[in-house]
C-alpha cells in the first residue's frame, strides 16, 4: 500500500461488502449514469462503459477508378518491338525519344498508357500481346542477337514474318532441341528463374561407362570446381558401344551445367538435345521449326502467380500475326553457300554412312540405325541385284596376258 493510501480503508473491500443497490446515485437519480456507465437491463446495476456513437460509413464510389501502370520507358520500347532494352537505353540517350512532346535525355522515367511516345519522330507501334513460341533449335547455332565471330545465330535463321522476339535462356552452340522464345521481356525473366521450378528435361550421349547407382547420388546435388549443382534427376536409358544415353532433368539450368555435371563423373558429352522445358515439350516438332502456342493454353500453363510476377499482357491485340502451325525458317545465303560445298560422304565398313546428318526426327531417337547397303560403282546394289546364272566369274580372275584355257574365252582387251 503506497504512502498516500495508509490509514485509509480499501476501496474495492468497501464496494464489495455494499454491493451495487448500495452505490450513490448520481444526480438525476439514476444508478452510476454519472460515472458514465450505463444500467444493467436485469439488475438496474451499472453495466457496460457507454460506447462512443459509430462514424457514419462513407459513401461508396459509383465507378472504381482505374489502376494506371507505370512502367520504364526502354521495357515499354521493348514491349512494342522497337528493340532491346539496352538498345532503347543508348536511342534515348541519343536524344531520338520524344515523350510528350519533350526530348528525353535519361531513360529513368516511368510512362504510363496515355503518354504518348515518338522515335525520330514517328509513334512507336501498339503494345502487342504476350505469347510464345517453341523453336527446334539445331545444333552448330549461336544462342544470340549477334556473334563478334561471325558465327550464324539462332536469331538469323528465324521465319522472316515472325515477330521480334527473345529467347528464354540459352542453348549452347553444339546443344540442340526445345528453345522457347517470346516478345515479353518480363516473361522471358520469369521463366528463367529456378524459384519458378520448372524442369527441364535432356537426353544426353555420353563416352564411357557409368551405373545406375553413381547416378543416384547426383539427386543430393553435386559440387563442380566450386560450383555448387542442385538435384538432378538421371536415367540411364541404355549402352551404345563405346557410349550411353542418359535422361536427365534439372531445375537449375546453370551455365553447361549437364557436361560440366557429367564430366566430374568420368563421362565425356558428345551430343545433348533438350526435349522439354517445363510443360513444353519438343515432341516431334521438325529441326528448326517454329510453332506458337495458342493464347489460353499458355495463360493455363502458366497460371496466375506467374502471370502477375511477369506482368504478362493477354488482353492486348494481336499486331504481327503468324501461323499457328509448325513453320520452317526460308534458307538464308549464308546457308545456300554453306550447303552448296560438297561433303565428304563415305561408306564404313560396317555399312553406315558417315559424315551426314540424318533426318531431324531420327535425330532424337536413340534406337540403332539400319545400316546403309554399300553400292557398286556403277550404282547397283550388290547383292540385292538378279543376275542370270553364270553371269558372275566364279573363280581366280586370269592373269593379265595369260592364254584362255581350252573352251574358254579370251580376256577383254582394252581399246
Amino acid at each position: 500500500m503506497s504512502r498516500e493510501n495508509k490509514g485509509r480503508p480499501d476501496r474495492r473491500n468497501e464496494i464489495k461488502s455494499r454491493g451495487f443497490k448500495d452505490q450513490p446515485k448520481g444526480a438525476d437519480g439514476g444508478k452510476g449514469k454519472s460515472r458514465g456507465f450505463k444500467s444493467h437491463p436485469k439488475t438496474g446495476g451499472p453495466g457496460k462503459p457507454k460506447s462512443s456513437p459509430r462514424p457514419a460509413p462513407a459513401p461508396m464510389p459509383t465507378e472504381a477508378e482505374p489502376i494506371i501502370v507505370q512502367e520504364r520507358i526502354a521495357k515499354r520500347l521493348a514491349r512494342a518491338g522497337v528493340a532491346s532494352r539496352r538498345e532503347a537505353e543508348a536511342l534515348i540517350i541519343d536524344g531520338r525519344v520524344t515523350l510528350n512532346g519533350k526530348i528525353l535525355s535519361s531513360p529513368a522515367i516511368n510512362v504510363g498508357p496515355d503518354d504518348t511516345i515518338l522515335i525520330d519522330g514517328k509513334a512507336i507501334p501498339a503494345i502487342e500481346r504476350t505469347r510464345l513460341w517453341l523453336y527446334h533449335k539445331p545444333a552448330g547455332l549461336v544462342t544470340s542477337n549477334s556473334d563478334p565471330e561471325g558465327r550464324p545465330t539462332v536469331f538469323e535463321n528465324l521465319p522472316a514474318d515472325l515477330p521480334r522476339v527473345i529467347s528464354v535462356g540459352r542453348l549452347d552452340m553444339n546443344t540442340e532441341g526445345l528453345l522457347l522464345l517470346t516478345n515479353d521481356g518480363g516473361l522471358a525473366r520469369v521463366l528463367e528463374l529456378p524459384q519458378t521450378g520448372w524442369l527441364r528435361r535432356y537426353r544426353v550421349r555420353a563416352h564411357g561407362r557409368i551405373t545406375q547407382n553413381k547416378l543416384n547420388s547426383l539427386k543430393d546435388g553435386i559440387v563442380v570446381d566450386g560450383v555448387f549443382y542442385g538435384a538432378i534427376e538421371a536415367k540411364l536409358e541404355r549402352e551404345q558401344g563405346a557410349n550411353v544415353w542418359i535422361e536427365m532433368g534439372l531445375r537449375e539450368g546453370k551455365n553447361r551445367e549437364v557436361r560440366n555435371v557429367l564430366g566430374a563423373l568420368g563421362l565425356t558429352v558428345n551430343r545433348l538435345i533438350r526435349i522439354s522445358y517445363g510443360p513444353f515439350q519438343l515432341a516431334e516438332l521438325p529441326e528448326r521449326a517454329v510453332l506458337e502456342i495458342k493464347g489460353k493454353t499458355l495463360r493455363d500453363q502458366l497460371g496466375k502467380r506467374l502471370i502477375e510476377e511477369a506482368g504478362a499482357n493477354f488482353e492486348a491485340p494481336i499486331v504481327n500475326a503468324f501461323p499457328n502451325r509448325p513453320v520452317k525458317a526460308e534458307r538464308s545465303e549464308r546457308r545456300e553457300e554453306t550447303e552448296q560445298k560438297p561433303k565428304q560422304d563415305w561408306i564404313s565398313a560396317s555399312g553406315g554412312r558417315r559424315g551426314q546428318k540424318s533426318a531431324p526426327l531420327d535425330r532424337l531417337s536413340t534406337q540403332k540405325p539400319e545400316p546403309v547397303k554399300r553400292r557398286s560403282d556403277d550404282g547397283s546394289r550388290g547383292s540385292n541385284v538378279w543376275m542370270a546364272s553364270g553371269a558372275r566369274p566364279t573363280g581366280a580372275k586370269p592373269a593379265r596376258g595369260a592364254k584362255p584355257k581350252p573352251g574358254g574365252k579370251a580376256p577383254l582387251k582394252k581399246r
